[in-house]
């Protein structure tokens, strides 16, 4: 019999708990999402988007994107070449530095909020947890990432 070492047990992971957890939580957002023809990384971008709207602050630098959504600016250009295809947003260079691509939500992509914002609701819902254990699990989560990711 070989020795056995239970830290390299599957069920003993909070890797494979939080991996399995976010595949699931994203395939809940699917038949959301495919009502607005967007794919759940598309949404984030456009949460990122719609509260900086929120905030007066529009357009966005491509650099801003990718930290807030923790994505490389290569895993970021493709998606956002797509949701400028579709019309939903405008990616232009900035004047003061032509290194700097800007991005602003098109009309379009403003509409599209209004029909996204029941979402979160839905999910919440979904989820069979109250408002408290939420909140509390993702102020966990939350910790765990910032104490994972310093930078943030």
């Amino acid at each position: 019999m070989t020795q056995p070492y239970p830290q390299l047990h599957l069920d003993n992971q909070l890797c494979f708990n939080l991996y399995s957890l976010s595949r699931l939580v994203t395939q809940q957002y699917t038949p959301l999402l495919k009502k607005l023809d967007i794919t759940y990384p598309q949404y984030l971008v456009f949460m990122v988007l719609w509260e900086n709207l929120e905030q007066g602050n529009q357009p966005l630098p491509v650099k801003v994107l990718s930290q807030k959504l923790l994505l490389d600016t290569g895993t970021l250009t493709p998606l956002l070449k797509r949701l400028e295809g579709k019309g939903l947003i405008s990616r232009t260079r900035s004047d003061e530095d032509e290194r700097i691509v800007l991005v602003a939500l098109t009309e379009s992509g403003i509409e599209l909020r209004e029909q996204a914002k029941d979402i979160p609701l839905q999910l919440f819902c979904s989820s069979g947890l109250d408002m408290e254990e939420v909140v509390q699990l993702r102020e966990q989560l939350q910790e765990l990432l910032t104490r994972i990711n310093p930078s943030e």
